[in-house]
């Protein structure tokens, strides 16, 4: 199986996807600045500086995704027990955001966003659970021929 170059592939996409999303968190801050933006009586400042935090964060989040899959494509060994939760918790966001997309992009978006979550879900099952590179077989198990 081409585990490696799929979780190298992973990682690529996510590394591209977090400057991406920090990108469309300063559109909106920017919007939410100049119209001076408020929701139900929030300060403006406060909801520009909310929009700037959530997108580095996000950003940071994906980079760090990306990171974990690095990892574990240039070791080809499976990621450790808090990165294999990371890469879950960022396939459940990307699937709630692609559904989320449909309705308010459109389905060039979804799909990109479901390619990612493809990905991520792809390398989390190469390098599923018993997946140890150089293990033996089991005892009882005939070794492939």
């Amino acid at each position: 199986m081409a585990r490696r170059p799929i979780a190298l592939v992973t990682a690529a996409v996510l590394f591209l996807e977090a400057p991406g999303i920090v990108a469309i968190n300063a559109v909106m801050a920017r919007f939410v600045k100049i119209q001076t933006m408020s929701l139900d009586g929030m300060d403006p400042d406060a909801m520009y500086t909310g929009t700037w935090a959530l997108g580095i964060a996000s950003g940071v989040a994906l980079a760090l995704c990306g990171l974990v899959a690095l990892v574990a494509g240039l070791r080809d060994r499976r990621p450790g027990r808090a990165g294999r939760g990371l890469l879950i918790g960022c396939a459940v966001v990307h699937g709630i955001l692609g559904a989320v997309t449909v309705g308010l992009i459109g389905w060039g978006a979804f799909a990109f966003m479901m390619l990612v979550l493809g990905l991520i879900v792809l390398t989390l099952v190469a390098y599923g659970k018993g997946y140890d590179k150089g293990a033996e077989p089991h005892e009882g198990v005939p070794a492939p021929a």
